[in-house]
């Protein structure tokens, strides 16, 4: 929780990939919450009351997942809506042309975008989402000390880069400091 809020205000990007962990985490304990309480949340702080409103956040998720039928894969609805909100903000920058930095960004990343896409084996939800999921792997492979080749590394940050941009830029427009 504390950390989801910390992403969530400073990098979006990270707060999903962070969120999707999460999922996972809660998976990977069978949405026990005794379980959770001895991996996850007593690594926290020793306050009591932080401990409480880390612990209610998950029972929150834990019951959401339950509630949305994600428990075996896929995404809370709330995090698949700010996905779908960043991509609604991508194609307004490829669109007007504002940032000519990001447009560099998107056609250095574009090639692997769609790379990715074909070997994902499934319709692409949408290109932040591919991006996203490709990250989301390459912190798996990361996990699990596989092996990755310096193209994959290569292409990874084409997409590391184009998601600091584009979160830099919903960082903005969330605070009003930017308009398009």
């Amino acid at each position: 929780m504390l950390i989801a809020q910390e992403k969530r205000k400073e990098n979006i990007a990270e707060y999903i990939l962070y969120m999707w962990q999460v999922e996972d985490t809660i998976r990977a304990c069978n949405f026990d919450m005794d379980l959770l309480e001895e991996r996850i949340i007593s690594q926290f702080s020793n306050n009591n009351k932080t401990k409480q409103e880390i612990s209610n956040w998950y029972a929150n998720l834990i019951v959401m997942m339950h509630e949305e039928n994600i428990k075996e894969a896929g995404h809370l609805t709330m995090i698949n809506n700010i996905i779908n909100d960043l991509n609604d903000l991508h194609k307004q920058l490829l669109v007007n042309k504002k940032d000519t930095k990001y447009l560099e960004q998107y056609f250095l990343a574009s090639p692997n975008i769609h790379e990715i896409e074909k070997r994902l084996g499934r319709e692409p939800v949408n290109e932040i989402d591919t991006c996203l999921t490709a990250l989301y792997a390459l912190l798996l492979m990361r996990l699990k000390k596989r092996e990755i080749t310096r193209e994959t590394l290569e292409a990874m940050q084409t997409f590391s880069n184009l998601l600091a941009l584009l979160s830099n830029w919903y960082k903005k427009v969330e605070h009003g400091e930017a308009d398009l």
